[in-house]
């Protein structure tokens, strides 16, 4: 009896069928059933009979192992990045809690649903959970994608943890100009939950990567039940919900796409870039030393003293894009200094306008640049990739006020 095989297993009253999933260790079976749900079976007590082997020609085995689906001439090739997160993730039984120990193998054998989608590249980058994520990962992860890509593939699916996938998307956005779907996604509850989104978001993500949205996507549930997926642009893309299996969103417009997941078919929302449409280029040098800083009531000009020597700062500050008025000359100082001070708004939709009032204005005459409706966390990777990709501080900026990857709008208007 192994990971793949379909087996029912008859535990007191209970009769459960479906396909043998890998488990943290010998004292359980879980099971992933025919509706979609997974099970975990204490193995004492249990009367398992394996109803057909290797249902779907995954492989056998530790992680060393490589996977065993066939290839097929006739099915594109898709690269699965490992970077670890709750998607690949599983149970150890003895605390409970999630580990992320799964590469792109496992997966493969995790998720047998991929099977006969595509044919598979399995490549671990790293297998941290995304709170560990450093800029000198999303260096290692952006250089994997552009050798996938320039091996071949016809897609890439980067599997992430997914609180601060947000991030690396925007990352790879910046450091990244690629002519096929570059998807990330993850999972909000691991395999072993019965409530588990990691199938869906696994198989929609390939779905995605053999489409012809040529960007850096986001693919996570849509909703919170198992009709559809959502694509989003990784400049734009923001978790908006601790656990909610929708907890994905893009801010100020609706989603690039959508897949249904029982047709697996993609429906474009908004105009993107097309397969083929850019040549491929990696530019994946970094500026790590920049800051982002919350501004709030009663916070005192003495917050920005860590940042007098950075390389950069963003700021998040109200509404327009406002600070106390006893910051703009500390603000003023850092910029006389070097180091420049990028203006986004706390608020999760619209653009900042520092034209408005008085106290916008005299940020401008600080030398604040604003960033329109970029997205706070964006802007910080944005001013990272400008003040190590260009010739100059003047460069820098002039990068900042455009849009590179679909961060920033031309204009904010409604759409729902």
């Amino acid at each position: 009896m192994n990971a793949g095989d379909r087996v029912r297993a008859r535990r007191a009253d209970t009769t459960y069928e479906g396909v043998l999933l890998p488990s943290s260790n010998e004292d359980h079976l879980v099971l992933k059933l025919d509706g979609g749900y997974n099970v975990g079976i204490d193995r004492e007590g249990a009367d398992v009979e394996t109803l057909e082997t290797d249902v779907y020609e995954i492989g056998e085995g530790s992680t060393d192992e490589e996977s065993e689906v066939k290839f097929d001439e006739e099915l594109p090739t898709v690269s699965l990045i490992s970077t670890g997160g709750t998607i690949a993730s599983t149970v150890d039984y003895r605390t409970g809690a999630v580990t992320a120990q799964f590469d792109a193998e496992d997966v493969l054998r995790a998720v047998p649903d991929l099977a006969g989608l595509a044919n598979y590249r399995g490549r671990v980058v790293t297998n941290i959970l995304s709170e560990n994520m450093t800029p000198a990962v999303w260096r290692e992860l952006a250089e994997a994608v552009h050798e996938e890509i320039e091996n071949g593939a016809d897609g890439v699916v980067v599997m992430h943890g997914t609180d601060t996938m947000q991030f690396s998307a925007s990352a790879l956005s910046f450091m990244l100009d690629t002519p096929v779907p570059v998807v990330f996604t993850g999972s909000q509850r691991s395999a072993d939950r019965p409530s588990s989104d990691n199938v869906m978001n696994a198989v929609c993500a390939v779905e995605a990567a053999k489409s012809d949205l040529a960007e850096v996507l986001v693919c996570m549930h849509a909703t919170g039940s198992d009709d559809r997926c959502a694509l989003h642009r990784g400049t734009r893309v923001r978790k908006n919900h601790t656990s909610r299996r929708d907890a994905f969103e893009t801010i100020g417009r609706e989603p690039l796409a959508e897949i249904d997941y029982a047709n697996r078919e993609v429906s474009v929302r908004r105009e993107h870039a097309t397969r083929g449409d850019r040549e491929l280029s990696l530019s994946p040098a970094l500026e790590a030393d920049v800051g982002l800083l919350k501004y709030t009531p009663g916070m005192g000009p003495e917050a920005l003293a860590p940042y007098e020597d950075a390389a950069g700062l963003v700021i998040e500050g109200t509404g327009l894009g406002h600070v106390h008025t006893d910051w703009i000359p500390r603000i003023a100082e850092l910029v006389e200094s070097g180091t420049p001070v990028v203006m986004t708004s706390q608020c999760l939709e619209g653009r900042v306008c520092d034209r408005v009032y008085d106290t916008g204005r005299d940020l401008l005459e600080a030398g604040v640049i604003e960033a329109g409706d970029t997205l706070p966390g964006t802007a910080k990777v944005k001013l990272m990739w400008a003040l190590a990709n260009a010739g100059s501080a003047t460069e820098a900026e002039e990068l900042l006020r455009e849009s590179i990857a679909g961060e920033l709008t031309e204009r904010s208007v409604p759409w729902n």
